[in-house]
């Protein structure tokens, strides 16, 4: 009973009326706490049963009422007629072969998909993922869970990360504080709030942790992709619509947006670490768009399997300094900090401020840290020798 006991220390007990005899699950209950059957104070009703008591997982329920307020539909909308001018027909509707009895080009504005966001300040400032608003001439519509409609402004769109910031006008709005990433753990209960389908508004799924500093490649129906390195793995239902949605702990706290699903797998869900975004979030309330230092360098990262592989017995991490698949990408980038601080073709990179640079923690993401201007020491492995070497970041362009 220690064990049923110890379950019920961050629970609630509700009183539900019910006309089900014999509850089987509080005699149980009652006795792991020290109460009676009579002593619960419970009157039996005109049948002569009494009431159950049922168990509920207050934290949960206390997350999701707090949090809705703060989780938000995106409708997207474009004028089809111009759509259909820009890319043209995919089939020749305009061929009496074809289509003998003609073609209706679409005509007005519709809504052509939809997603989710969350609001991190009180004058407006969203939180949602590129590819919910990724087409220039479409438009953009926020509806709030109260039902409020306002028209959305894209302040900016990640380059490297699938995350996009809008803007409404409005004030006093409710906001979801930003929890940290880097402290979850495998196992820990996690709820996630989307716009479901597109349809279902401020739909709640609960799962845990099932993964962490997984490598995904996300893709869409268009044919596109992209990486994302350090994503949270989750069996949290992630459905079509709940893309950007927030992916929350126990404490209400933002740890993750929800940005991709496994279509080979059940509730296999990912969302991008919230520690990734909240540089994002700074740099646009700061600088009015995203701002990122910058190094000037190709590089791999290497691991122990791969520096076996290449005979390299004095390293077993870093980031090795390479040049792309063509001629014109070079290793280290012409004027950029690396090349004004020395760094060579084959250098690699040990550590960023003392800070090893590794598969979990690697090169891109320590550099994050910084800001453009901002110098940091390098811990360099060339040939044979360790040196240290002072960089000043510039800003990415």
């Amino acid at each position: 009973m220690s064990a049923l006991a110890g379950g019920l220390a961050g629970a609630v007990l509700g009183v539900v009326a019910s006309g089900v005899a014999g509850n089987s699950l509080w005699p149980f209950v009652a006795q792991s706490l020290g109460i009676g059957s009579d002593a619960a104070g419970i009157a039996a009703d005109a049948s002569g049963q009494k009431p159950q008591v049922v168990v509920e997982d207050s934290a949960t329920i206390d997350v999701v009422a707090g949090a809705t307020r703060s989780v938000v539909s995106i409708v997207v909308t474009q004028d089809l007629s111009k759509l259909y001018n820009q890319t043209g027909p995919l089939f020749p509707f305009d061929d009496p072969f074809f289509f003998p009895f003609g073609f209706d080009v679409p005509q007005g504005v519709q809504q052509v998909s939809g997603g989710t966001g969350f609001i991190v300040t009180t004058d407006g400032l969203i939180v949602t993922n590129r590819h919910v608003v990724d087409q220039d001439s479409a438009e953009y519509t926020v509806i709030t869970n109260d039902g409020e409609r306002y028209e959305a402004q894209v302040l900016a769109r990640d380059t490297l990360n699938d995350i996009a910031i809008l803007k409404i006008q409005a004030d006093n709005l409710p906001v979801l504080d930003l929890g940290d990433s880097d402290a979850v753990r495998i196992g820990q209960t996690v709820i996630a709030i989307g716009n479901s389908l597109g349809e279902f508004s401020n739909t709640v799924t609960k799962g845990v942790i099932s993964g962490i500093n997984r490598r995904v490649v996300a893709g869409d129906s268009s044919g596109s992709s992209e990486v994302i390195d350090g994503a949270i793995q989750t069996d949290a239902a992630i459905n079509p619509g709940n893309s950007g949605g927030p992916l929350l702990d126990l404490f209400g706290k933002v740890i993750g947006v929800n940005t991709a699903v496994s279509r080979e797998g059940q509730l296999i869900g990912f969302a991008i670490p919230i520690n990734e975004v909240a540089s994002v979030i700074e740099s646009v309330r700061e600088f009015g768009r995203i701002v990122r230092p910058f190094l000037g360098v190709r590089y791999i990262l290497i691991s122990p399997e791969f520096a076996e592989a290449n005979n390299m017995p004095d390293v077993s991490h870093g980031a090795l300094i390479v040049r792309g698949d063509t001629r014109a990408e070079l290793a280290v980038i012409p004027g950029s900090p690396a090349d004004k601080a020395g760094l060579l073709e084959n250098d690699i990179i040990l550590a960023v401020n003392g800070e090893s640079v590794t598969e979990d923690a690697n090169l891109a993401k320590l550099l994050a840290r910084a800001k453009p201007g901002d110098t940091v020491s390098l811990a360099i492995y060339r040939k044979g020798e360790e040196l240290a070497v002072s960089v000043t970041l510039a800003e990415q362009q």
